[in-house]
């Protein structure tokens, strides 16, 4: 298969500079420090929509003939992509119908909605929302727009690279969330066309990992699974236009935990005072987590910031794990005995420990407990992973039987 040429990287460029935005880069002095090189934050997060795919979305509709535009565009997504094509079919004039699964985030099908498009549920995954936006244009004759494999997305998506070497024109690495593999493929080919010694690396979410099987077997294979709050990088099979690319251009791709992802939210809310969904933050995680011999010996870093879309909810839940995940953040299940002041004195142990109660609750129903005991689900904030072990060894000096809630 043929790769996109610098030809078509540069048409793409020049047919999105009037509309895209040209996202900023920001300093990150905490992942300076973490790896050794110089670290800058891509923002695509602020991004027209919210996220990069809008760039490929964008040209991919501008390519069509009149006769496609007027027959319409369909597309399935559970988020970025949908709103990409419904605001790029507004800017185009192009009537635009959408596919999401029934499950598909409130804030972005109302998103996708306000942009203009015809939103269908469909099914409860984006296989079924796909399968449905196939039967749709094979009916209608629609145009369907796929969220990365398609030589004209690949070129749109190419864009943030050729930003990313004029913003940052001594890069030395380039870190990239992957998923279907559309922005890390045309990443790769900007970079290759202009300065192929500059290291290109992939990040996917390991509980949704189809590459590192794929580009070992030589050909897209699909993930085992999918069970991942990284759901915008959480796809089953990578396409195979950027897998050509990502097979001949890419030097490594990697994978992280959940662990990570939520971690990496959290720094970024924290420290970069930017809000990014968990797919957003993979290549932030890759850099908490990886072994920086990872990265070119020389040259500053570039991590990708892929997507902010995220649904409070969501946000609400990951920054608790990730406060748990770095040792601010304690939940535990307490034994206390069933007698007047009980609760009292397992609180005065917590309040002397310095950590700080978020909320109680307890029961006497529990089929484990003793008649002359209540179970207390205890939450408090901690100041780091040395706090944390202090107030559990706290309890456990005061003779409390304590399990570590996850």
């Amino acid at each position: 298969m043929e790769l996109v040429t610098r030809e078509q990287i540069a048409e793409a460029a020049a047919l999105l500079r009037p509309v895209v935005r040209r996202t900023p880069m920001l300093q990150s002095r905490v992942l300076s420090e973490r790896t050794g090189h110089e670290v800058l934050l891509k923002c695509e997060n602020l991004q027209h929509t919210g996220s990069f795919k809008v760039r490929g979305a964008y040209c991919r509709m501008a390519n069509l003939s009149p006769t496609q535009r007027a027959r319409g565009v369909v597309a399935a997504s559970a988020g970025n992509h949908a709103q990409g094509v419904a605001w790029a079919a507004r800017l185009l004039g192009i009537t635009a119908t959408v596919f999401m699964p029934v499950g598909a985030s409130l804030p972005k099908l109302v998103a996708t909605r306000g942009y203009g498009a015809t939103v269908h549920l469909q099914g409860a995954s984006v296989d079924d929302a796909l399968l449905a936006a196939h039967e749709y244009a094979e009916r209608t004759g629609a145009v369907l727009i796929h969220p990365f494999d398609h030589p004209d997305v690949v070129a749109g998506q190419a864009s943030v690279g050729t930003e990313i070497l004029d913003q940052l024109p001594d890069v030395g690495t380039v870190v990239v969330p992957l998923g279907g593999g559309g922005l890390l493929a045309g990443i790769a080919a900007a970079v290759a066309a202009a300065r192929p010694s500059v290291r290109v690396v992939g990040v996917q979410a390991e509980r949704a990992a189809s590459w590192p099987g794929s580009l070992a077997a030589g050909h897209p294979v699909a993930a085992p699974s999918r069970s991942t709050i990284a759901d915008g990088i959480a796809v089953g099979l990578p396409g195979a236009v950027p897998f050509a690319h990502v097979a001949a251009l890419v030097d490594e791709v990697v994978t992280v935990t959940e662990d990570a992802l939520s971690r990496a939210l959290l720094l970024c809310m924290e420290r970069a005072k930017v809000v990014v969904e968990p797919a957003g933050a993979a290549a932030v995680a890759a850099l908490l987590t990886v072994d920086p011999a990872l990265l070119a010996a020389d040259g500053p870093v570039c991590a990708v910031l892929s997507g902010g879309n995220i649904d409070p909810l969501l946000l609400t839940h990951v920054l608790t794990h990730g406060l748990g995940a770095v040792g601010r953040y304690l939940a535990v299940r307490v034994r206390i005995p069933d007698r007047p002041g009980g609760l009292t004195a397992l609180l005065q142990e917590v309040s002397a420990s310095g950590a700080s109660v978020v909320d109680v609750w307890h029961s006497r129903t529990s089929g484990t407990l003793d008649l002359d005991e209540v179970e207390v689900l205890l939450t408090v904030e901690t100041r780091g992973p040395d706090h944390r072990a202090q107030v559990l060894a706290v309890l456990d000096a005061a003779g409390y039987s304590v399990q570590v809630q996850d």
